[in-house]
């Protein structure tokens, strides 16, 4: 009774000596996740590296929802698998499972991959896993920006979202990264790509959708980007990839590949809806410029013939809520833009289409020094993604790691 109540002082006293800013304080010469609520990482110092930088690791989520991963996800675990052995090769993979999933991911993934048991209500670990910023010192912070399942009540694709909208906050204290709050503002990892030099890449249609923050006019929306990724230039692509249920994300259509450069999801049929997309996009491109100065360098990347999803594969699917998940022949958004970028390799998708082999050659060029490894993803398409919207970075630099650490001012 007395050893249980000396603990408990101590911790109230740890409570009301924590920094009322941050959030959290420094305990017994260790550092802890502090929440910082009332300031923004560019005043803080702080930026939001290059994908093509180093990593210290990756994160992604076991699958296991019955509405996105058909026939029980056996297909759909076997490609992540294979993404994260590949990743694995090259950075620290982290894998989130939950509690009913923990064993079998445990079971599937190799001994140098870790496993950690972290609910969730999806798979997406771009999404809501936290986006990371560091410093010129190497200091490395999250920011947990708000989520609702890609437009909420308004055009959302599931609901709840809690576990998901948590997320982000449970792996920064996984990894003691201090994490900016701004649940306030609504924003997912995959419609933000970045140069790592003060340029932001974004598409209109997914920014400006009435499921995001209405309340918000562009430059709002803007000066929060420049604010919190420590960019001063955002450049505003109108479109994405036709039929991309997420408002039509950034990384899907187009991904910097180094500063300066980009490559852009790219049809020469002039008869597929996805033409006038691509092109808009494309002009848009060629008269803007980067944070910079610079004119950037548009690599066209093919896309592979529309992939439509069949009706066996929407036979594998639950519902969600009372309306089929998937409907035969319904067009899915496959792009060979969204690969990952890690230490030592691409990761890309494959479609089984004969534009792979070309798509996959064209990254081999643009990255000369990493190992292009193409997966065959349809099984993680069908979920309404694919390989970069399942991964998220975490860039290298100085986290707490136990040590206490010098006071932000």
């Amino acid at each position: 009774g007395a050893e249980r109540l000396a603990n408990l002082r101590q911790i109230v006293i740890m409570v009301d000596i924590a920094d009322p800013i941050y959030g959290y304080g420094d305990w017994g010469g260790r550092s802890f996740m502090r929440i910082i609520r009332e300031s923004a990482p560019s005043r803080d110092g702080f930026y939001m590296p290059g994908e093509f930088e180093f990593h210290e690791g990756c994160i992604m989520i076991f699958p296991e929802r019955p509405d996105s991963w058909q026939y029980g996800g056996y297909a759909a675990r076997r490609a992540f698998v294979q993404v994260a052995e590949a990743i694995g090769e090259s950075e620290k993979v982290t894998v989130c499972a939950s509690g009913a999933q923990y064993d079998n991911a445990r079971a599937a993934l190799p001994p140098h991959i870790r496993v950690v048991e972290m609910s969730s209500n999806d798979a997406w670990a771009r999404d809501y896993g936290p986006t990371f910023v560091r410093n010129a010192a190497g200091e490395v912070r999250g920011i947990d920006w708000g989520f609702n399942a890609w437009g909420g009540l308004c055009d959302g694709l599931y609901f709840p979202w809690d576990k998901d909208n948590q997320m982000a906050r449970k792996l920064c204290d996984l990894l003691d990264a201090d994490v900016y709050d701004k649940r306030d503002f609504i924003l997912e990892g995959g419609s933000i790509h970045v140069d790592g030099e003060g340029t932001c890449m974004v598409t209109e249609s997914c920014l400006l959708s009435g499921g995001r923050n209405p309340g918000l006019t562009k430059q709002e929306i803007q000066e929060v980007l420049e604010e919190y990724l420590g960019v001063s230039k955002v450049l505003w692509l109108p479109c994405g990839i036709y039929n991309d249920e997420t408002n039509e994300h950034i990384d899907n259509i187009c991904a910097f590949v180094k500063p300066g450069e980009a490559v852009l999801a790219w049809t020469d049929d002039e008869e597929d809806v996805q033409y006038a997309m691509s092109r808009a996009s494309l002009e848009y491109l060629e008269g803007a410029l980067d944070a910079k100065g610079r004119r950037i360098k548009v690599h066209k990347l093919p896309l592979p013939k529309p992939v439509t999803v069949t009706e066996e594969e929407c036979r594998g699917l639950d519902a969600c809520w009372d309306r089929p998940s998937r409907v035969p022949g319904e067009r899915l958004a496959a792009s060979y833009v969204n690969f990952y970028i890690a230490n030592g390799s691409i990761v890309m998708p494959g479609f089984g289409d004969p534009a792979d082999a070309e798509a996959k050659e064209i990254l081999q060029g643009l990255f000369p020094d990493r190992k292009v490894v193409q997966i065959y993803a349809r099984d993680i398409l069908i979920g309404g993604g694919n390989i970069h919207c399942i991964t998220q970075q975490i860039p290298a630099g100085r986290h707490v790691n136990g040590t206490k650490r010098k006071e932000s001012t």
